[in-house]
């Protein structure tokens, strides 16, 4: 059943009241317009917060240097030659680099000065540079040999204008939590990483506009205007490590999106250093500027590819005051979209996420996550979904919400549900989907996938690839591949696929790709939704994309960094 909530998210009117008591149980005479075999009296347990264990205040998680030492089995590993373009580094770069930064611990490198007795640098061991040079996921593993620590825009600007002018290629780094490669070197290549840039620039508390320094961490920030009460206008799994920079960079999505859209209508303005070290300071907070072109629109979702990001400004809504979250179990794909349907038609302007994850998903969570993530039902079901709404008036929000239980429960839609009674029972409710990738790390080597389509096809590329994997012989508990896991946000046609194996072996990748690619672009969807192209998909975007269309992205490319220093190897490799 549903469990009756906090009064900061408490269940709405009188269906809820009749059915729900914190201490009592819920008996079928009770509900006498409901069939009992759709009650939802059984959940009644739920109540007892015992049951809920508290969201993760991030992922993925920190990683020690150790756990990300390189596998021996990568798929990951760079097979495209190191261009000689770009020059190798001596120890008079990095005395150079040491003028221009204001503290020997700005530079972590493993080589060593011409004259130890002069120089203005230490080597460090090999092993500091690990959590720069891998990424979480221990996939993709560069050999970078120095990792720069600029606090300042002009520190990134000075470091610029010596690398364009050596021929020295960069990678721009935010807090490493990609999943596409995009953030860590392929080769030798200079990480600039930006996490020491991390200064709240200025908030405006009538107009809530941030400004703010890239490496801001977004979890920091949302707590940070919180305080006047606002929010940020994403809201990722990664929030407690991802840079705001990093998020723009790539055009992160996130489970706000269905409410507060994309950043392209969020950011309201950057400051980005060019491959020459030029500084373009648009870092304007006004809502409305019809003055020539919108250029930062170019570097929101570049990946670094034609700037790096120093400074953002961006528009925070207000905070709700009152939300609920709700996870619902049902028997097959038809009925999520049916619940799609009439969830925004009832709750349509005060819903912020509708999340959906499939059994698979669910039980790897259970069996894998951290502990504490606890099953709420009392029996599996095919799927589930999550709604979360939020507003600023309980009483409406809560009519709103009890007209649309009614016609769920009414109609066989659902098959069973909980609804978190306080805070910690929402976080949990929430941990259920944010623990999947998680989870999924802990069983096994995973292959990811990003992926946008229309929203009736999405759960068929889940079908089609267990069949694959089954037509393969390679498809069950104790073989190659021992789950694919199906979820995301059904609000914005966002599919994650998640293939859990023993290995990246090559064998499980060629019956993955290039299928599941072709696939998307026959139902002409997209092979990246918001996760980006970095290495992993930089020769995929002709999937998605024309050749006319990645003709004029490689001019802006051309146009903005001529010598390709910045980011090499990555996002359009056609």
């Amino acid at each position: 059943m549903f469990a009756a909530t906090s009064s900061r998210t408490r269940a709405p009117g009188r269906l809820l009241n009749q059915l729900v008591r914190p201490t009592d149980s819920v008996t079928v005479a009770a509900l006498p317009r409901f069939a009992a075999a759709r009650s939802l009296s059984r959940l009644a347990s739920a109540s007892n917060s015992s049951r809920f264990a508290s969201r993760p205040s991030h992922l993925p998680l920190h990683h020690n240097a150790a756990a990300l030492s390189p596998s021996r089995q990568s798929r990951y590993l760079a097979t495209a030659a190191r261009s000689d373009a770009f020059a190798k580094l001596t120890s008079e770069d990095v005395e150079a680099f040491a003028k221009i930064l204001a503290s020997p611990s700005q530079i972590l490198t493993t080589i060593s000065p011409s004259d130890s007795s002069s120089a203005s640098y230490s080597t460090v061991d090999a092993s500091e540079l690990d959590l720069y040079n891998n990424d979480w996921m221990n996939k993709y593993h560069g050999k970078s040999q120095l990792v720069l620590k600029p606090k300042t825009t002009q520190e990134v600007s000075e470091i610029m204008k010596y690398c364009h002018s050596k021929n020295i290629a960069v990678v721009p780094q935010g807090g490493n939590t990609g999943l596409v490669g995009g953030g860590v070197p392929v080769f030798d290549e200079v990480v600039v990483n930006l996490g020491s840039l991390n200064q709240i620039r200025h908030f405006d508390e009538v107009a809530g506009t941030l400004v703010c320094d890239a490496g801001c961490i977004l979890e920091a920030l949302d707590n940070h205007v919180a305080e006047k009460g606002y929010m940020m206008p994403l809201d990722l799994g990664a929030k407690g490590s991802c840079h705001i920079g990093g998020n723009v960079a790539t055009n992160a999505g996130g489970l706000r999106f269905l409410r507060y859209g994309s950043l392209h209508g969020n950011v309201l303005g950057l400051e980005v250093v060019l491959p020459d070290g030029t500084v373009m300071d648009n870092l304007s907070t006004l809502r409305k500027d019809n003055t020539g072109f919108d250029l930062k629109q170019l570097f929101i979702g570049s990946e670094g590819t034609i700037g790096l990001i120093t400074g953002v400004s961006i528009v925070t809504p207000r905070r709700p005051s009152t939300m609920n979250v709700a996870v619902f179990a049902l028997d097959s794909y038809e009925a999520v979209q049916d619940v799609f349907g009439q969830v925004k038609k009832h709750c349509g302007e005060i819903l912020s996420a509708f999340e959906f994850f499939d059994q698979t998903s669910f039980e790897v969570v259970q069996s894998h996550a951290t502990a504490g993530v606890r099953d709420p039902f009392e029996a599996r079901h095919p799927f589930y979904v999550l709604i979360e709404t939020s507003g600023s008036n309980k009483d409406h929000d809560d009519e709103k919400l009890q007209v649309l239980l009614e016609d769920l429960m009414e109609s066989g839609s659902i098959q069973d549900g909980v609804l978190a009674q306080d805070e910690t029972q929402l976080q949990s409710l929430w941990a259920l989907r944010e623990s999947i990738p998680e989870a999924a790390g802990k069983m096994g080597k995973v292959f990811k996938y990003d992926l946008s389509m229309p929203i009736n096809k999405m759960y068929d590329l889940v079908l089609d690839l267990r069949t694959r994997f089954d037509e393969h012989g390679v498809h069950g508990p104790d073989k190659d591949v021992g789950a694919v896991c199906g979820y995301g946000h059904i609000g914005d046609g966002n599919l994650h696929i998640n293939i859990v194996a023993k290995s990246y072996d090559p064998k499980i990748e060629n019956i993955i790709e290039p299928y599941i690619y072709e696939w998307t672009s026959k139902v002409k969807g997209s092979v990246s939704a918001e996760h980006g192209l970095g290495y992993m998909k930089s020769t995929k975007i002709g999937y998605t994309k024309s050749p006319e269309s990645i003709e004029y992205m490689k001019k802006i490319k051309d146009l903005f960094d001529p010598k390709g220093i910045l980011n090499p190897y990555k996002y359009i490799q056609v």
